[in-house]
């Protein structure tokens, strides 16, 4: 029988307040969820915009919480004889202890930020690190203020790395998160035109993804994209912070560990790269340069942790693009078979141009075609207009021969594109579900994008639903 996650002792210890009730000698996982609480796992009764945890405390309960963390000016509301941990917060508590977890572990630590192919990194370097030792890594995009702490929480104490990922949307949010974690590596993958609403400049930006070397241990290693136009203020703000070891990667010589050569088929790239000194070939089992350029950033890493890389890049074939982030699916009607690559999980204007060169990557036969369909990138600000007529250009270069458009700012790329490009535009994407179904035919090729405000996903779903998948594989 395997450890538990935490004892009785330890987990109380770590979150903090007062026992009440018959709480179990152990603690076998950690939920925020009642819904996909398994048993023997602690429940944390967590505030949200939407939800309060505290109403779903009898159900987690029932399906089996060893043991609920909850306010205790909620305690007199809640069932008498129910098993719990009395505090003054449960996500203060949640936090507390995910700095235990992190105290307790000797594991060799790597966090991943960026604008754009922060959890295709994350996903990457799981793989790469699983070869070498026992790989602890955030589930979905845990990223934020309670994905980062509820990932940490959930550390096996014989964890051997620990993988990641932060992501942020205003300054400031990244510190508090990075000083729980207290990365030996850190990777910021990118710094593109994202949040521009909540930022005066794509400077602002960097520095606020720079915040990520505030919690980086002494003697680590930041890994930063050479390529990338915000490189010097990173390096300078990475100096500032005390970073004693810069690394970098990019498609240039100039990189610490760069790019060789790179062939792309459908589905997968084969790469030639030179990291850190050492040659390496190797296959990613997923399409697009965007994982190619970041595979550099991975395996920079899976060398500073010590892991072995040759191991690492022969995982590397097993990568696999999860749904709403580039999965396909073939999708079976009458007379063949159509591709559909959902994307639709978020959008800004550095991951539209990566899915759109996705698009051009994938094989076509004709008379099948190219199709876009593409939701409101958000948050951008004054700029949104200008960004999204500015998706011409890649959608030309894409050689993408119908495009779909959804949403207001999306109607400035409409007005761009000339009338034989022209599908169909809608201002909600739900409106464009009857006329994509009618419309796709064997060969086609499909890409749905947009951010998750735009509400793409359905349309992904509606796809599916009448024409059912073939089979599934994650190749974008």
């Amino acid at each position: 029988m395997s450890e538990p996650l935490w004892t009785r002792e330890a987990f109380v210890a770590g979150a903090g307040g007062t026992p009440q009730g018959q709480v179990p000698d152990a603690v076998l996982g950690i939920s925020i969820d009642s819904r996909t609480l398994q048993p023997g796992e602690a429940f944390f009764a967590i505030k949200g915009d939407r939800f309060d945890g505290h109403d779903f405390v009898a159900s987690a309960l029932e399906n089996g919480a060893a043991v609920a963390v909850i306010s205790a000016d909620r305690l007199g509301g809640l069932p008498a004889d129910g098993r719990y941990l009395v505090v003054d917060d449960p996500l203060e508590a949640l936090r507390r202890l995910a700095v235990a977890a992190r105290q307790r572990s000797r594991a060799r630590i790597v966090a991943v930020t960026g604008s754009v192919g922060k959890t295709g990194t994350k996903e990457a370097l799981r793989l790469a690190l699983s070869p070498s030792g026992k790989v602890h890594a955030s589930v979905a995009s845990f990223n934020n203020h309670w994905g980062v702490p509820l990932t940490l929480a959930r550390m096996p104490e014989d964890t051997d790395y620990g993988v990641f990922e932060i992501g942020m949307n205003h300054a400031g949010e990244i510190t508090p998160l990075v000083k729980m974690v207290r990365p030996h590596v850190a990777i910021i993958t990118t710094v593109q035109a994202v949040h521009l609403e909540f930022f005066e400049s794509i400077e602002g930006i960097a520095k606020a993804k720079a915040e990520i070397f505030n919690g980086l241990e002494s003697g680590g290693q930041a890994i930063l994209n050479r390529d990338n136009d915000q490189f010097d203020l990173l390096l300078f703000l990475a100096k500032a912070a005390g970073v004693s070891e810069i690394q970098t990667f990019g498609t240039g010589e100039g990189a610490d560990s760069f790019l060789e050569k790179a062939a792309r088929q459908p589905g997968s790239s084969s790469v030639q790269a030179r990291i850190l000194g050492q040659n390496i070939t190797y296959k990613i089992g997923a399409a697009g340069q965007h994982h190619v350029v970041n595979s550099l950033a991975v395996l920079t890493a899976v060398v500073d942790l010590g892991a072995d890389l040759a191991l690492a890049g022969l995982a590397l074939a097993d990568m696999q693009a999860p749904k709403g982030r580039g999965q396909v699916s073939r999708l079976s009607m009458d007379g063949g078979v159509a591709s559909l690559i959902d994307e639709s999980y978020n959008a800004n204007p550095a991951s539209m141009r990566a899915a759109l060169a996705v698009l051009a990557d994938a094989p076509v036969s004709r008379p099948g075609r190219r199709i876009a369909v593409l939701g409101d990138m958000l948050e951008l600000g004054e700029d949104g207009p200008r960004m999204h007529a500015g998706l011409l250009e890649p959608i030309e270069a894409a050689q993408v021969d119908t495009v779909y458009c959804a949403g207001p700012l999306m109607h400035h790329l409409w007005q761009q594109l000339p009338p034989q490009r022209r599908g169909h535009y809608a201002e909600h994407a739900r409106d464009l579900t009857e006329r994509l179904l009618e419309d796709l035919r064997p060969k086609d090729v499909v890409m749905i994008k947009g951010s998750l405000g735009s509400k793409m996903g359905p349309l992904v779903e509606a796809l599916k639903s009448e024409y059912p998948p073939a089979d599934e594989t994650a190749a974008a």
